[in-house]
Protein backbone atom coordinates (compact mmCIF):
# COMPACT_ATOMS: atom_id res chain seq x y z
CA UNK A 1 0.00 0.00 0.00
CA UNK A 2 1.23 3.45 -0.78
CA UNK A 3 0.76 6.58 1.37
CA UNK A 4 -1.59 8.10 -1.00
CA UNK A 5 -3.76 4.66 -1.36
CA UNK A 6 -3.84 4.61 2.38
CA UNK A 7 -5.58 7.71 2.62
CA UNK A 8 -8.08 7.00 0.36
CA UNK A 9 -8.37 3.72 2.14
CA UNK A 10 -9.05 6.22 5.40
CA UNK A 11 -11.82 8.94 3.58
CA UNK A 12 -13.87 5.93 2.13
CA UNK A 13 -13.93 4.44 5.82
CA UNK A 14 -14.22 8.34 6.88
CA UNK A 15 -17.77 7.80 4.80
CA UNK A 16 -19.31 5.96 7.67
CA UNK A 17 -18.52 8.54 10.52
CA UNK A 18 -15.61 8.79 13.12
CA UNK A 19 -15.32 7.32 16.68
CA UNK A 20 -17.18 10.07 18.94
CA UNK A 21 -14.15 11.13 21.35
CA UNK A 22 -13.95 14.34 24.01
CA UNK A 23 -10.68 15.91 23.39
CA UNK A 24 -8.40 18.94 24.40
CA UNK A 25 -5.24 20.55 23.72
CA UNK A 26 -2.58 20.08 26.69
CA UNK A 27 -0.05 23.28 26.16
CA UNK A 28 3.01 21.97 28.26
CA UNK A 29 6.44 22.86 27.82
CA UNK A 30 6.99 19.34 28.35
CA UNK A 31 7.70 17.59 25.36
CA UNK A 32 6.27 14.08 26.53
CA UNK A 33 3.05 15.79 27.62
CA UNK A 34 2.68 18.12 24.43
CA UNK A 35 3.17 14.20 22.69
CA UNK A 36 0.64 12.80 24.47
CA UNK A 37 -2.02 15.14 23.72
CA UNK A 38 -1.12 14.99 20.11
CA UNK A 39 -1.44 11.30 20.32
CA UNK A 40 -4.71 12.19 22.73
CA UNK A 41 -6.06 14.18 19.82
CA UNK A 42 -4.96 11.52 17.01
CA UNK A 43 -8.17 9.25 18.18
CA UNK A 44 -10.22 11.96 15.70
CA UNK A 45 -8.32 10.05 12.76
CA UNK A 46 -10.26 6.43 13.60
CA UNK A 47 -12.69 5.34 11.35
CA UNK A 48 -16.24 4.21 13.12
CA UNK A 49 -15.39 0.76 12.09
CA UNK A 50 -12.25 0.69 12.68
CA UNK A 51 -12.20 -2.68 14.22
CA UNK A 52 -13.87 -4.25 11.11
CA UNK A 53 -10.56 -3.07 8.85
CA UNK A 54 -9.85 -7.13 8.16
CA UNK A 55 -6.17 -8.34 9.30
CA UNK A 56 -5.10 -8.41 5.01
CA UNK A 57 -5.41 -4.78 5.39
CA UNK A 58 -3.57 -4.38 8.72
CA UNK A 59 -1.02 -5.60 7.36
CA UNK A 60 -0.77 -3.83 4.30
CA UNK A 61 -0.92 -0.34 6.42
CA UNK A 62 1.14 -1.64 8.58
CA UNK A 63 3.85 -1.60 6.20
CA UNK A 64 3.96 1.83 6.01
CA UNK A 65 5.52 2.79 9.40
CA UNK A 66 9.10 0.85 7.86
CA UNK A 67 8.45 2.43 4.42
CA UNK A 68 11.57 5.73 3.28
CA UNK A 69 9.89 8.81 2.79
CA UNK A 70 6.41 8.41 4.20
CA UNK A 71 4.76 11.05 5.95
CA UNK A 72 4.63 11.49 9.78
CA UNK A 73 1.28 12.54 10.06
CA UNK A 74 0.41 9.15 7.36
CA UNK A 75 2.83 7.74 10.44
CA UNK A 76 0.49 8.81 13.38
CA UNK A 77 -2.44 7.87 11.28
CA UNK A 78 -1.04 4.16 11.06
CA UNK A 79 0.44 3.79 14.21
CA UNK A 80 -3.15 5.19 15.95
CA UNK A 81 -5.23 2.26 13.69
CA UNK A 82 -3.09 -0.65 15.02
CA UNK A 83 -3.29 0.75 18.55
CA UNK A 84 -6.74 -0.11 18.49
CA UNK A 85 -6.23 -3.51 17.16
CA UNK A 86 -6.38 -6.86 19.32
CA UNK A 87 -4.64 -9.02 16.39
CA UNK A 88 -1.26 -10.15 16.52
CA UNK A 89 -0.53 -8.33 13.33
CA UNK A 90 -0.92 -5.21 14.87
CA UNK A 91 0.98 -6.15 18.03
CA UNK A 92 4.18 -7.30 16.12
CA UNK A 93 3.95 -4.38 13.74
CA UNK A 94 3.91 -1.95 16.91
CA UNK A 95 6.57 -3.70 18.36
CA UNK A 96 9.06 -3.74 15.91
CA UNK A 97 8.30 -0.51 14.72
CA UNK A 98 8.73 0.97 18.68
CA UNK A 99 12.01 -0.38 18.38
CA UNK A 100 13.19 2.03 15.58
CA UNK A 101 11.01 4.15 14.92
CA UNK A 102 11.27 7.52 13.62
CA UNK A 103 13.13 10.65 15.41
CA UNK A 104 10.30 12.41 16.96
CA UNK A 105 7.39 9.46 16.52
CA UNK A 106 9.22 7.59 20.15
CA UNK A 107 6.84 8.50 22.10
CA UNK A 108 3.50 8.13 19.88
CA UNK A 109 4.79 4.60 19.42
CA UNK A 110 5.18 3.85 22.58
CA UNK A 111 1.64 4.95 23.66
CA UNK A 112 -0.04 3.40 20.56
CA UNK A 113 2.47 -0.39 21.61
CA UNK A 114 0.99 0.28 24.79
CA UNK A 115 -2.73 0.87 23.61
CA UNK A 116 -2.20 -2.51 21.32
CA UNK A 117 -0.87 -4.25 24.47
CA UNK A 118 -4.43 -3.55 26.64
CA UNK A 119 -6.55 -4.02 23.39
CA UNK A 120 -4.87 -7.44 22.78
CA UNK A 121 -5.27 -8.12 26.33
CA UNK A 122 -9.03 -7.36 26.73
CA UNK A 123 -9.33 -9.82 23.57
CA UNK A 124 -7.56 -12.81 25.32
CA UNK A 125 -10.43 -12.21 28.40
Amino acid sequence: MTEKEFWHFLERAWKKGRVSQVSGIIDSPDAEMQTAGEYIGGHALLPKDYDKITEEEIVRISKLLFKKGVRHKTKEAVLMILAHRGSKEALIALKNYSKLSDKGLEIFAELALTECEMWNEKERD
